[in-house]
């Protein structure tokens, strides 16, 4: 059994009241103590739906998997849906324009990746399967119930793509009144912008997904970011029409700075789980540098210390408070890559900060030497290069606004051509502001 919770987390025994203390929950589809008392009285199956827009998961899917592993902790079956239908059409929820359409290969193989991540933090019984399903008229089944206190994982590909549609849109099409659906919050914002008659038909898709689990193989509830309310209400309503089933629904709060901006966005786009898309050390200082005041956030919902650890750290003041930020990043780097990796990055965050630790663990690239003869390499070509800054133009901005550093000496000409003599030791280290730092070695 992976055990990443320890049992110190909480004094409660109800996830529910869990949840609830570290600030997850923001909306449930009935009263708050009905799903309470379901929760504590029986062990549910339970979804999560990830469609698989990238062969990566990033921080704002995490949120979710740490929900998952707080309810298998306490006894009930996770059951990760991985998007191989939905994924051909993409969600609108909170979207300015339409999602980019993937070929069925790259879906399979991003859904793939998926569920290699998720074996990290959940334990699986792979001898679950989904059996059948050949359309609307042909339920599927399971071919057993889950191993007890272990999750399983479905792709709704194996019932949205072999559906007839027009016999979809007879049985499920007619359940759903398009006046109602256009005053859901995911498809008003985009009615200026044009919704495309192909991604009005995700909310039925991921509504059709609630009532066939449901049906099929027992799923009591759907959680979600508050931006599937509208879908998950539609999967509530759906199967209790058609199946006479109670189902319910809970949406969790998104993860957002105090300024309501989403967090895990980066200068090089979005914070991701694997290192070969974000290194331990990038990941590790972004948890480093977050707003004071989202302190308390990230450590209630990122992290497994208990609630008075939580509150101790969040009310440090002044420069304690850079106490509490080490140790959220550290913790939350444990989580996704590991103690060794964060120790590392750490070091390296140290040593760059002048606080001692091991330099090595500084973020680095190998250049060729011969790159820096004669007249050397543009400055700024060169830390756009290394994905310090986006453009020249913000290279430019950068230097001139005295925001660069070479070997700790600031730099004053933004038109600056490195070359070999600056390296000492054969090691440049550029910084970029007061927390972005990045060497260059030549061999």
């Amino acid at each position: 059994m992976k055990n990443f919770i320890p049992d110190s987390v909480s004094e409660h025994t109800n996830v529910f009241d869990v949840l609830k203390e570290r600030g997850f929950i923001e909306q449930t589809t009935a009263d708050e103590e009905v799903i309470r008392e379901l929760l504590g009285k029986e062990k549910i199956k339970f979804y999560i739906g990830f469609d698989p827009t990238a062969d990566c998961l990033h921080v704002g899917h995490f949120m979710q998997v740490i929900i998952m592993m707080y309810m298998q902790k306490y006894g009930h079956t996770p059951v990760v849906l991985l998007g191989g239908g939905t994924g051909m059409v993409g969600d609108p929820s909170g979207r300015q324009d339409m999602r980019q359409m993937m070929t069925v290969d790259t879906i399979d193989n991003n859904c793939a990746q998926f569920k290699k991540l998720f074996d990290k933090y959940l334990d699986f019984d792979d001898e679950w399967k989904y059996e059948g399903n050949e359309g609307v008229y042909t339920p599927g089944h399971q071919n057993k119930e889950p191993e007890a206190g272990k999750a399983i994982s479905v792709n709704n590909g194996k019932w949205l793509r072999p559906l007839n549609y027009v016999e979809f849109v007879r049985e499920i099409g007619t359940c759903f009144n398009v006046n109602e659906m256009l005053r859901a919050e995911c498809f008003k914002q985009r009615m200026k912008g044009g919704l495309s008659f192909f991604e009005f038909n995700y909310m039925l898709m991921q509504s059709y997904d609630f009532m066939v689990m449901a049906r099929d193989f027992g799923v009591k509830m759907q959680f979600g970011g508050n931006d599937q309310w509208s879908n998950i209400i539609g999967g509530v309503n759906l199967t209790r029409k058609l199946c006479d089933k109670e189902v319910y629904g809970m949406t969790f709060s998104l993860l957002t700075t105090s300024e309501g901006k989403k967090m895990g966005k980066t200068q090089k786009g979005a914070l991701w789980l694997s290192p070969d898309r974000t290194s331990p050390y990038e990941f590790y200082q972004y948890w480093r540098n977050v707003a004071d005041a989202d302190v308390e956030k990230c450590l209630r919902m990122l992290t497994f210390l208990p609630m008075a650890e939580v509150k101790r750290l969040s009310s440090l003041e002044g420069a304690e408070i850079n106490k509490a930020k080490e140790i959220l990043a550290f913790e939350v780097t444990k989580l996704v890559h590991g103690e060794e990796e964060a120790r590392k990055a750490q070091e390296g965050a140290r040593a760059a900060f002048g606080g001692g630790g091991d330099s090595a663990n500084i973020p680095s690239t190998e250049m060729a030497a011969a790159d820096f003869e004669g007249e050397g390499k543009g400055l700024v070509s060169l830390i756009k290069e290394l994905g310090l800054v986006p453009s020249n133009g913000e290279g430019f901005r950068t230097i001139e606004q005295g925001g660069l550093s070479l070997n700790g000496e600031k730099v004053t000409n933004p038109k600056l051509f490195v070359t070999a003599d600056m390296f000492n030791d054969g090691e440049l280290l550029i910084q970029k502001g007061k927390k972005k730092f990045h060497k260059v070695i030549i061999k």
